[in-house]
């Protein structure tokens, strides 16, 4: 049993499945709704400082040690802020927070991190929406989890 409450946390920071995953693993490894959303949320919220943690350090050492590398980054980093930053000056830490709450593949924590850390947005304020982010996407799994397991119950009889 507790290997289930480990491999729910595991789940829940590994970028393909996130909490997305995690959540309905856990409730059918027999763990309640609540207890698999509160491990899911902490075990994805992890996701910002481990991922920052290695963005920083390995680009600053390809950067300092390899120069095409830093010479890509910079240009690329320039080119795609020019880009986006009306969105970001439209939706800001918001955009962020909704871009993580609506649970679809590629909207999750790893990939709204890394969009934070590779524009240079605050990070405190990243890290807080993110969560917030996480929070809601986790609220609307759990949801449709119950939804649905209630709706199967009236279609599957019980032998």
């Amino acid at each position: 049993m507790i290997k289930n409450y480990l491999y729910t946390l595991i789940l829940s920071i590994v970028p393909i499945s996130e909490l997305r995953g995690a959540i309905p693993f856990a409730y059918f490894n027999d763990i309640s709704i609540f207890l698999a959303l509160v491990i899911s949320i902490i075990g994805n919220c992890l996701v910002y400082p481990i991922c920052n943690f290695f963005l920083n350090h390995i680009n600053n050492f390809f950067c300092k040690h390899i120069k095409r590398y830093n010479i890509f980054y910079k240009k690329f980093r320039i080119s795609t802020s020019k880009k986006i930053q009306n969105k970001i000056n439209k939706y800001g830490y918001l955009g962020l927070m909704i871009f993580v709450g609506i649970p679809l593949p590629i909207t999750g924590a790893w990939t709204a991190t890394f969009g934070s850390w590779f524009l240079g947005l605050d990070k405190k304020k990243s890290f807080w929406f993110i969560s917030l982010g996480i929070l809601m996407s986790g609220i609307i799994v759990s949801t449709f989890l119950f939804l649905g397991i209630g709706i199967n119950s009236i279609f599957i009889k019980k032998l």
